[in-house]
């Protein structure tokens, strides 16, 4: 296989000659063209991980999907709190939402969209935002991912997963009946971490921290700054519209899946 890549970059290359003649000697060019199609394979190895999460969720297969961590993995979704090591993210998966396998009358299609990945320049390190669609039982959720991952002997893993919920609802609909978001006291497990960030669900809004930069002009992307807090009661009542003016004030810096700053 590597004789055959070999070939492949020598042919690049002879179809170029007619091109000015670069300082960069064969060698540096095959090898140059060789660490962008690393490049590019990695990226498409953390958008078909991310997917395979995706699909593991869908009915229930929880063993198979924490072998898809890092042993020193963290995983946060919603408000719920940090989970720390792949064991207790399979703790988490078969506890919250039962054991292996899928189950009659159960729903949970994940459904994910808009990756952007991007590769560290030391090829071992990886990051992901893309948006999920989940579809269940209990109504409509929309999580956005901030995901990163890590290359361990030549095969990526999530080394931490953070899947803030933007939007809950019931099946009534996200224009008639939004719910609150998931709170760390909410079902079991208890979260080995507090949530890194305390924030609002739809109807009100918070923007997640970007890992990238503007991509056009190179300028990182600080969302608008605004209250975030959680509901203590149904949108549109008083005691929710209190609860907007109490959260902690979001600046878009704040680093994910860390410990939340004073």
């Amino acid at each position: 296989m590597k004789n055959s890549n070999h070939l492949i970059l020598a042919g690049v290359l002879a179809l170029s000659c007619t091109a000015p003649v670069l300082a960069q000697t064969a060698a540096e060019r095959l090898d140059a063209l060789g660490a962008r199609i690393t490049h590019l394979e990695d990226m498409n190895q953390i958008e078909r991980l991310q997917r395979t999460y995706g699909y593991f969720v869908d009915k229930s297969q929880w063993t198979p999907l924490a072998d898809l961590f890092t042993d020193d993995a963290t995983l946060e979704i919603g408000g719920k709190g940090i989970f720390l090591g792949k064991p207790r993210v399979l703790e988490y998966m078969q506890t919250a939402f039962g054991p292996d396998g899928a189950k009659e009358g159960v729903l949970a299609n994940h459904m994910q969209f808009q990756s952007i990945p991007d590769i560290a320049a030391d090829g071992t390190h990886g990051w992901i935002r893309s948006r999920a669609y989940v579809m269940s039982g209990g109504g409509w959720g929309l999580p956005l991912y901030e995901n990163e991952y890590r290359k361990e002997n030549g095969v990526w893993k999530i080394s931490r997963l953070t899947g803030p919920f933007t939007m809950y609802s019931s099946w009534d609909g996200w224009g008639k009946n939004a719910l609150n978001n998931t709170w760390p006291d909410k079902f079991e497990p208890a979260p080995d971490l507090p949530p890194s960030t305390v924030y609002l669900t739809y109807p009100a809004y918070y923007i997640i921290p970007y890992h990238y930069p503007n991509p056009v002009t190179g300028k990182a992307l600080v969302p608008d700054t605004g209250q975030v807090g959680v509901y203590a009661a149904p949108p549109g009542t008083q005691l929710q519209q209190y609860s907007l003016t109490v959260g902690r004030m979001a600046d878009g810096t704040q680093p994910i899946a860390s410990p939340p700053r004073e």
